[in-house]
């Protein structure tokens, strides 16, 4: 065999090996040559709240793991990032935030702990204010407190509440933790990254608890009696506005996850601004995306916006993530006509914050006027009052939770005064407040005409907070469709901050491991096609050979 054959002959095998050692490592953690030719990956996301900041950060994260360039384009139709997770200035004053959303996070809550770290922000944990009477925490059913927490509260760790509820406590500590632990392992392979909320929640044994409303799954786990209608139920209606009739057992139980809550001094949004700043995303702030479209030959998405009365239109993402939730979003996904998302109830909760120099009156809750009220009160209904659902399922109490917030100085007054937090399903009227705080009122019900010396400061607002989280077994698909994600079906199956920061993080993965497998495929045709040249070229040249050799015999012969 000749030089040139063998060296033929040598990159024909090589190339087979090459293929056949790829094809035998496919799972390995390899990523594609980065190729500084290719163009980069264009990724539009849709919202900034905890989803679309979440998916951002982590997506521009496992891209640089990865080696793929990415370019990642944000769009939120409000003026802010953090979604509902954002802050209002007390008495419009910039050094006084308050939180009007998302106001905590706990121990397990993964994502949010690192992020906090990570940017190296500092937090402030739930702790009494000692410097104001009263106790930390009492609830109330519209006649009397059926429960007071002295010191800074904790569901598991006080004498008393095993003093007077037994057992109950104990079981439902334990019940939650089993829960909570079979949750936890979506953050980690093998369940994640996951393709299917609903499969996942299936594999890990979580459908059984969502299938049932709270009530029923600790019935089921022979928890019953007054610590479930006066603790959790509480703990539902304070975190979800719901009774625990009509919610599902997972969302039960992660009301009870309360251990070391805490939150970012300033406003918890910042983890999500510093998460899209690490991503190096370009924002579109007051934008509104309306229309997505996909190209039918290329795959490539196109956006249409619209802001400041201005309509944009963007080209060219090969990849977009819906981080919102849809039915609010008035998002056209024109030639998507056979993708459906459920349009769920979502729960309309009114948030009123204010300022006063006044404490919470004792005679509003029927307590002798030398008897201060705990600084925060959840409710809960009394044995022989229904729960209801929707906005009537506030009961006799007439809200779901009164929180004294902190001290302040009104900075127009230089005097102390207390800001308080409300949540009920109708906005309290003056006839409401001035009984709360222990003032008389003009027969009004407006704002204005209540005295600056007796609320100096209120704000209000209305929230789709969160779904009604009613016992379910299928959850919203997170691929809509080749290229087109979804982040808001977490909503229905947890919501809180950490559990869409997590569907954010799991869309960045699947998005991600797409590339990686996407440029492996590349690189092996590229070796296959290398191997057919190799063997294409042998082939010429054995003819080529097989010519010569024969007009060398033919001339010998002719000799």
């Amino acid at each position: 065999m000749r030089l040139h054959q063998c060296i033929h002959a040598f990159l024909s095998y090589f190339a087979f090996v090459q293929a056949t050692t790829y094809l035998n490592h496919w799972d390995d953690d390899q990523v594609p040559f980065l190729d500084p030719d290719r163009p980069r990956k264009q990724v539009a996301i849709i919202g900034a709240g905890a989803g679309g900041a979440s998916a951002a950060y982590h997506l521009a994260k496992f891209a640089a793991d990865s080696k793929i360039l990415v370019n990642i384009t944000l769009f939120e139709r409000n003026a802010y990032i953090g979604g509902r997770s954002t802050t209002v200035n007390a008495y419009d004053d910039p050094s006084i935030p308050v939180e009007l959303g998302g106001s905590v996070f706990v121990k397990v809550n993964t994502i949010l702990n690192d992020a906090v770290k990570g940017f190296n922000l500092s937090t402030r944990g739930r702790q009494s204010n000692t410097t104001v009477p009263g106790a930390a925490l009492g609830i109330w059913n519209g006649e009397k407190f059926v429960f007071v927490q002295e010191g800074n509260y904790s569901w598991w760790d006080s004498a008393k509440i095993l003093w007077k509820y037994g057992w109950a406590p104990i079981k439902t500590m334990r019940l939650m933790r089993s829960v909570v632990g079979k949750f936890l392992q979506m953050y980690e392979e093998p369940s994640f990254p996951f393709e299917s909320l609903t499969q996942v929640a299936e594999n890990l044994g979580l459908l059984a608890v969502t299938a049932a409303t709270g009530e029923q799954f600790l019935t089921e786990n022979k928890i019953t009696g007054p610590f479930v209608q006066e603790i959790v139920q509480a703990s539902t209606r304070v975190n979800y506005a719901t009774n625990l009739r009509y919610i599902h057992g997972l969302e039960a139980m992660v009301c009870m996850a309360v251990e070391d809550a805490h939150s970012v001094y300033g406003g918890n949004w910042q983890m999500f601004d510093r998460m899209i700043k690490a991503a190096n995303a370009s924002v579109h702030l007051e934008t509104a995306v309306t229309a997505i479209e996909q190209d039918d030959k290329s795959g490539v998405f196109a956006i249409t916006t619209t802001g400041a009365s201005v309509a944009a239109h963007f080209e060219d993402f090969d990849e977009v993530v819906i981080a919102t939730p849809f039915q609010f979003s008035n998002i056209s996904l024109g030639s998507f006509d056979e993708i459906e998302i459920d349009e769920i109830p979502y729960v309309q909760l009114h948030v009123t914050l204010l300022a006063s120099p006044r404490l919470l009156s004792p005679a509003f809750f029927n307590l002798a006027s030398d008897k201060p009220v705990p600084k925060a009160v959840l409710t809960t209904l009394s044995a022989d009052e229904p729960p209801k659902d929707g906005p009537d399922s506030v009961g006799v109490p007439g809200f779901f939770s009164i929180s004294l917030l902190d001290p302040v100085i009104n900075p127009k007054t230089q005097g102390q005064e207390y800001l308080y937090k409300i949540f009920s399903s109708t906005p309290p009227d003056a006839e409401f407040l001035s009984g709360m705080l222990g003032f008389h009122t003009p027969d009004s019900d407006s704002d204005s005409d209540i005295d600056d010396k007796d609320i100096s400061w209120i704000y209000r607002k209305l929230w789709n907070s969160y779904p009604r989280e009613y016992p379910r077994v299928t959850f919203e698909e997170i691929q809509l469709a080749p290229g087109l994600w979804y982040t808001s079906g977490m909503d229905s199956f947890i919501s809180t901050m950490e559990t869409n920061a997590l569907m954010g993080k799991n869309v960045a993965k699947l998005i991600a491991d797409g590339w990686v497998r996407d440029g492996k495929e590349r690189e092996l045709l590229g070796l296959l096609e290398a191997m057919r040249t190799t063997a294409a070229t042998e082939d010429v040249s054995t003819r080529e050979e097989k010519q010569f050799d024969a007009r060398i015999r033919k001339d010998e012969v002719g000799r």
